[in-house]
């Protein structure tokens, strides 16, 4: 990855992390290799475009790993490296502020967002 300047470290996290699906993606990938798509029914507001292209950039960024199982038709699995395990705790921060945003705004979270993924 091409080291770039940052006025900022919220700015340097961004850079890797910013984009619609980057953050669901690495939450759905804690614990769990996944399949392009698995990833795809997990997220399905995201279109093939978007989720390949976001995988693609946090591939770039070293967050994943890309794996391709040479099978008929073959299979692409990702996973977290050791630099995407440490934004689990940031992951962990996202979630537990979600859930005290939606009891205060008398919404309730949808099921399958636990670590476990399911």
């Amino acid at each position: 990855m091409k080291m770039k300047e940052f006025n900022c470290p919220v700015e340097a996290t961004l850079s890797l992390i910013g984009g619609k699906y980057k953050p669901l993606i690495l939450w759905h990938l804690i614990g769990h290799p996944r399949h392009y798509m698995e990833l795809q029914r997990l997220i399905p507001k995201a279109t093939p475009k978007m989720l390949s292209g976001q995988l693609h950039d946090l591939e770039d960024c070293g967050m994943i790993h890309r794996e391709v199982i040479p099978e008929k038709p073959p299979k692409t699995i990702y996973s977290l490296t050791a630099l995407g395990e440490s934004f689990i705790p940031v992951l962990e921060a996202m979630c537990d502020w979600g859930k005290d945003y939606l009891t205060a705004e008398g919404m309730t979270a949808c099921s399958g967002n636990s670590l476990t993924g399911a």
